[in-house]
């Protein structure tokens, strides 16, 4: 295989020159059909981190406002917000520290770089999620049923739900925004779309804040109802029924999120649209009759690994052969520029030995190409 080709950018992973131009600003390609993966425009730079900060300021203020409702009012439905809002936070806190371990220079022990830590802090804080949320909401909101108590102050726990409503509101705001830009203009509308975006996205910070946010404001009218209910009827297990609610929400977004986060930690190949745009950059040049053989791999959000045999001329002499990768190299990475670790095997091409299965060259020759 060839490694990456000698350039100005300095040592690469492999002992050869790498190109690492790998910070995305057309993302993969993905973002014309509103499907995007995450790595696009701004995206998992500035977007993420936009979105991450807005979450974390929100949820500090909003877990201080509700510690302190409960110390007033007793109730359990605010205790378990005051859990949730918590650990929201400490989420935030995870993400960004994901974000920063990720971006550690390689080294001989690993040698692709720390791209996937941030796949796994994503995943912690599914696991936060659902231990400090989930499972203490259940307890609190399971006690208060069998033992109900009146909610003392109920005009406290309204007023602190409100603001924590606004805070939650202008948190999920600055996600969808952000979540928009990268999903694009085009493509599926509507909740299809966005949970096309969640299903997609190769960067963890965006789904784990929109699914954050949309639980924590679901919660909130949770916890709203069960106090109202209890305030109403006077039976303080409608505040522990609005706890248990509480508590299923966040077990079902914790489920979602791990599931996501596990599928990225094991390794997620390029989407279509990327695969497409390798295939057409690769044929694209004189010195390659075709694609034989393609993997791709994400090594983290902005980082993608391609790896391909490509049939030459079997007249072709080494030189030539060489030449012809470094220039099919440079082709990926324009349309591509976060494939910034590229490796190209030549061969001669076969009929008889033509792999019809390989999904990457099946997925390439099946999608229609874009405009752009």
């Amino acid at each position: 295989m060839s490694g990456t080709e000698p350039g100005p950018a300095g040592p690469g992973r492999d002992g050869h020159s790498q190109d690492r131009t790998g910070e995305d600003r057309t993302g993969d390609g993905t973002g014309q059909d509103g499907t995007g993966d995450g790595t696009g425009q701004d995206g998992t730079g500035a977007g993420g981190l936009r979105a991450v900060l807005a979450a974390l300021g929100a949820n500090l203020g909003i877990t201080v406002t509700k510690f302190v409702a409960f110390a007033i009012t007793g109730s359990v439905s605010m205790l378990a917000e005051s859990a949730h809002s918590l650990a929201d936070s400490g989420n935030q806190g995870l993400l960004l520290l994901g974000r920063s371990r990720a971006g550690r220079a390689e080294t001989e022990h690993h040698p692709f770089g720390f791209g996937r830590e941030r796949y796994f802090y994503a995943f912690v804080v599914a696991v936060v999620l659902f231990t400090v949320g989930a499972v203490f909401s259940f307890y609190e909101g399971l006690h208060k049923v069998t033992h109900p108590e009146p909610v003392r102050s109920p005009v406290v726990a309204f007023v602190v739900l409100g603001i924590g409503i606004a805070l939650e509101s202008f948190s999920l705001r600055t996600a969808v925004r952000e979540s928009w830009r990268e999903r694009g203009q085009g493509g599926q509308r509507g909740w299809r779309g966005w949970l096309a975006f969640i299903r997609r996205a190769k960067a963890p910070e965006l789904p784990a804040i929109l699914l954050e946010d949309v639980a924590a404001l679901t919660g909130l009218l949770f916890a709203a109802t069960g106090v109202a209910l209890a305030v109403v009827t006077g039976n303080g297990a409608w505040d522990g029924a609005g706890s248990l609610a509480i508590s299923a929400l966040l077990a079902a977004v914790a489920a979602i999120l791990a599931v996501e986060m596990k599928s990225l930690l094991i390794g997620e190949s390029a989407s279509a649209d990327v695969t497409a745009a390798v295939v057409a950059a690769l044929e694209a040049g004189p010195e390659v009759e075709r694609v034989i053989h393609l993997r791709t791999l994400h090594m983290g959000p902005e980082s993608l690994l391609v790896a391909a045999k490509i049939a030459v001329r079997h007249t072709d002499q080494a030189g030539v052969i060489a030449a012809g990768i470094d220039a099919a190299e440079r082709r990926i990475r324009a349309a591509v520029p976060i494939a910034d670790m590229i490796y190209l095997e030549p061969d001669l091409y076969q009929a008889a030995r033509a792999d019809a299965t390989d999904p990457a060259i099946r997925a390439a020759r099946m999608r229609p190409r874009g405009g752009g």
